[in-house]
């Protein structure tokens, strides 16, 4: 057995040989960021060798750290296969994200599933209205009896270790067939008890008193919660395991409440059309609007749904996570030392910062704020390419901010001592997902024989798109000028959903009808998508 010895700690982790040092890491609750699961693409677990003797670096390495950084013992976790005893240095700190809490709630008429005679007892009854996210989770605390919202609690999903999105998780699964649904399961359970703790706690309460539980989730998380094997939803046909509501025991997937506190899941309506999408569009009542209204919660999916002469249709696109700080050279979550808005003319550059401090990287709308100045001062052009130098005057503002390495160019928003770039691959990430998402629009109003101008609302939900400015979405061409004046923020919509159907079993039963009611269309299928992708690319 391998010893590694964390400097900053001194704590003493267990590497078994053969084992990745990011695989250790995080078997032993360390803290490592890692995007993409350890396949060695993302570059965020870098570590720092100060200590011990190691393998020289892969290609992978050579491609993706500098020169100056693997001289300086810098390397990728994982992709270092210790075979001695080893002091490290780690250079990430975990730190809270920005979470979005709240959401617009409509009125509704209170009708919780408690009995005549628990509405009439002097003892409390509490409920739970959670939203699962494959990023962050939020729980609410409520009094049952009179509907009010007690306290909030939120965290990073703890099953974050496994990869930031859906599909490197389901991936995780799919290489561990015999163990990673009861340790997905598990990392989940335990996030959520210690979530429940942490609300009971400010009431100076017990989780004895809790009456029920309600959840709200995309598909992936919601067979993840109850151990399901969610192997299904990465390979054709994509057919989950169950996409109906759900009510089981609380206790019989390890959550610590008493016996008999009921778990309810709300319905999905596909594999990337989750409950929380279908709990979004109930809470903003889209299902009972007039007219023409577009719903999207932007994300690593981008899950979008039409209503046109009342019927609802939605599809599922996959931005990637380049639109929440990931895959990005100089990316990172929502949290403090993120830029998150950042404005570029001949007079500098101005950035806005989380926590008004020193930036340390750029967040998703950090990133998409970048861009939109890119297009608009002409350094990237229509095609996502960035300008030559060769092509730019001498006396011209913008040639300070671009490094040409080669035939690289990068733009440079800071220098020393906290150097951040944007890259040309990074711009090409952007791309893709504005591509991605603004196809999907397209091919829900191709379908029903409308255009943009026809729109009467775009709604946006979620964490991620509470942050987006309508500079930001049509500066880089994600939304069309004809939707600038239409935009509605309703903020986390799947929470309401599911604290709506924790006060009300008339909601609930509503929500199961609507479920079934979403028509969803799978992009992919479709002729001619392909072409209308790549048309969606361009930065118009």
């Amino acid at each position: 057995m391998i010893t590694i010895k964390i400097q900053s700690s001194n704590e003493e982790v267990r590497c078994e040989s053969g084992q990745s040092l990011m695989s250790a890491l995080i078997d032993a609750g360390v803290f490592i960021e890692n995007p993409c699961n350890g396949k060695g693409t993302c570059g965020k677990c870098k570590i720092r060798i100060c200590e011990g003797t190691l393998n020289e670096p892969c290609e992978t390495e050579k491609k993706i750290l500098s020169p100056e950084a693997l001289i300086s013992g810098i390397r990728l976790s994982c992709l270092v296969y210790p075979q001695n005893d080893l002091l490290i240095e780690l250079l990430q700190e975990e730190q809270m994200d920005k979470i979005l809490t709240a959401g617009l709630t409509p009125s509704f008429d209170y009708k919780p599933s408690l009995t005549p005679q628990m509405l009439l007892a002097e003892d409390d009854f509490y409920g739970v209205a959670i939203d699962i996210g494959t990023t962050t989770v939020v729980a609410a605390l409520v009094d049952l009896k009179t509907g009010k919202e007690l306290e909030i609690a939120s965290m990073i999903n703890p099953q974050k270790r496994y990869g930031l999105d859906v599909l490197t998780r389901i991936t995780y699964a799919m290489e561990r067939p015999n163990t990673a649904c009861e340790e997905l399961q598990n990392t989940i359970v335990y996030g959520l008890n210690d979530l429940l703790d942490d609300l009971m706690e400010k009431i100076n309460g017990s989780r004895t008193q809790i009456h029920e539980i309600v959840v709200s989730g995309n598909t992936t998380m919601l067979h993840m919660l109850l151990g399901v094997d969610s192997r299904v939803i990465g390979k054709s046909p994509y057919k989950p395991n169950f996409i109906s509501a759900q009510l089981i025991n609380a206790r019989d997937i390890g959550l610590k409440v008493k016996e008999g506190t009921l778990l309810y899941c709300l319905p999905s309506v596909s594999a990337y059309i989750g409950s929380d999408i279908v709990a979004g569009i109930y809470a903003c009542g889209l299902h009972k609007k007039n007219g023409t209204s577009l719903f999207i919660d932007i994300g690593t999916n981008g899950e979008i749904a039409l209503l046109h002469e009342g019927s609802l249709l939605s599809c599922s696109c996959a931005a990637g996570p380049a639109l929440e700080g990931m895959n990005i050279s100089a990316g990172m979550r929502a949290q403090v030392g993120a830029i998150e808005e950042v404005t570029i003319s001949e007079f500098g550059i101005i950035t806005r910062v989380i926590g008004d401090v020193a930036g340390r990287g750029l967040c998703g709308s950090g990133i998409l704020a970048v861009l939109r100045e890119l297009i608009k001062t002409g350094i990237v052009t229509k095609k996502g390419a960035m300008i030559k130098l060769e092509n730019m005057e001498p006396s011209d503002y913008r040639r300070k901010y671009i490094h040409e390495d080669g035939k690289k160019r990068s733009f440079e928003l800071s220098g020393h001592p906290n150097p951040i770039s944007v890259t040309q691959s990074d711009i090409r990430q952007v791309q893709l997902a504005k591509g991605a998402i603004l196809s999907g629009f397209y091919a829900l109003l191709n379908e029903v024989g409308i255009g943009m101008e026809d729109l009467d609302e775009v709604i946006v939900a979620g964490q991620f798109g509470a942050h987006l400015s309508a500079d930001s979405l049509i500066g880089t061409g994600i939304l069309p000028e004809a939707v600038r004046h239409k935009l509605t923020y309703i903020g986390n919509a799947s929470k309401t959903g599911a604290y709506m159907s924790l006060m009300s079993t008339d909601c609930r039963q509503d929500i199961e009808i609507l479920a079934k009611e979403i028509a969803y269309l799978e992009l992919s299928r479709l002729d001619g998508y392909e072409r209308l992708f790549s048309r969606c690319l361009i930065f118009d």
